[in-house]
């Protein structure tokens, strides 16, 4: 950090705490030229994730869209709304993890319905038909087959972990 008096670029910390809104942390900083104190404040640099939609379009990410969607797929299932938040929070994280400005909705879907795969296999299968588009009843029995499959891959993991 720069020295605001002498403009030397070494300083040294002597306190950190966060700032009064919590987003921001609060450095006080002494300069190792001329001994000078001075304060800089620290803030997460956030830059807006772009969602490219299948028509080309671009809006900014809504993380309610993806909470809406799962919650419609967990209808009537005995489901938390504690386990749904923790879910899209785990699928929020795990898009901006991937540090791109923009990410296709695709990729979201197909994100989301990894997640769901594990998470509750009704909600898996509802999310999969609106999502997927499924046009007509054998398309429907195909993603069950896949699903039935996965389940079997998973549960062989097991048996054989646990041998």
């Amino acid at each position: 950090m720069k020295c605001p008096f002498c403009k030397q670029a070494d300083s040294r910390v002597i306190d950190s705490r966060a700032a009064e809104d919590g987003a921001t942390i609060r450095r006080r900083r002494e300069c190792n030229g001329c001994g000078r104190r001075f304060t800089t404040y620290e803030v997460v640099e956030k830059l807006p994730l772009m969602v490219v939609k299948q028509d080309g379009r671009r809006e900014v990410f809504k993380r309610d869209k993806i909470l809406n969607g799962v919650i419609r797929s967990c209808d009537k299932r005995d489901i938390s709304m504690e386990h749904i938040v923790a879910l899209v929070n785990d699928i929020e994280r795990d898009i901006r993890n991937t540090m791109d400005q923009e990410i296709s909705s695709a990729k979201i879907g197909e994100m989301v319905m990894a997640r769901l795969k594990d998470f509750d296999e009704v909600a898996y299968i509802r999310f999969a038909s609106v999502y997927r588009k499924f046009a007509d009843i054998s398309s429907f029995l195909e993603e069950l087959k896949e699903l039935q499959a996965h389940k079997s891959e998973e549960s062989q993991k097991e048996k054989t972990g646990k041998s």
